[in-house]
């Protein structure tokens, strides 16, 4: 269980993170520095953050885009549970876990290294959203297609985000939509 103070911690952590790749950039940040400006040790950096790259690919949202995919109707197809549990994940999002999405998500558009290492993390998210289909007696393929489908159009929408001046609920039913079936409403 996650205690308020570890996610204190970790918030902190985020946002000394950020203020300080966003001063002297990502490669010129340390460790060190991120710990003394969250005022915590490097030892407590890394109970939080296996690596420097993590305070900006992790993302804290797999078990509940996982719990939103599951929540819809399995009568639907795998592509459209997916696509509308990403959407009602999308809901619960608040306007500051907003705020400083888009200031990771710049962060890593502009660097190739960090870009790769989203890309890991959206295999993790993948393999979440996955293996709660599968346990609702959809074959693996089907439910990889219908996932991979669904995060790419995400991943498309975050990206442009970073730059963009909509925001990310607008850009990514925008994306998702590309991928309704004919005639849907959301």
């Amino acid at each position: 269980m996650v205690t308020p103070r570890t996610l204190r911690t970790r918030a902190r952590i985020l946002d000394a993170a950020l203020d300080l790749f966003e001063l002297q950039g990502y490669a010129a940040t340390t460790v060190n520095q991120i710990a003394d400006a969250a005022g915590i040790t490097p030892m407590t950096f890394f109970r939080h953050f296996p690596t420097k790259d993590a305070v900006l690919v992790t993302d804290p949202y797999d078990p509940l885009i996982a719990e939103a995919v599951g929540a819809q109707p399995a009568s639907l197809p795998p592509l459209e549970r997916v696509r509308l549990g990403l959407l009602a994940a999308l809901g619960d999002i608040t306007p500051t876990e907003d705020a400083t999405a888009k200031r990771r998500v710049a962060l890593v558009a502009q660097s190739p290294s960090l870009r790769a290492a989203a890309a890991v993390g959206t295999e993790a998210s993948q393999q979440a959203i996955v293996a709660r289909l599968v346990a609702d007696g959809v074959d693996r393929l089907d439910a990889a297609i219908a996932t991979a489908a669904c995060l790419a159009a995400t991943t498309a929408a975050l990206l442009a985000w970073g730059t963009a001046d909509d925001d990310l609920s607008v850009l990514v039913r925008r994306a998702l939509a590309q991928l309704a079936p004919a005639g849907a409403t959301r």
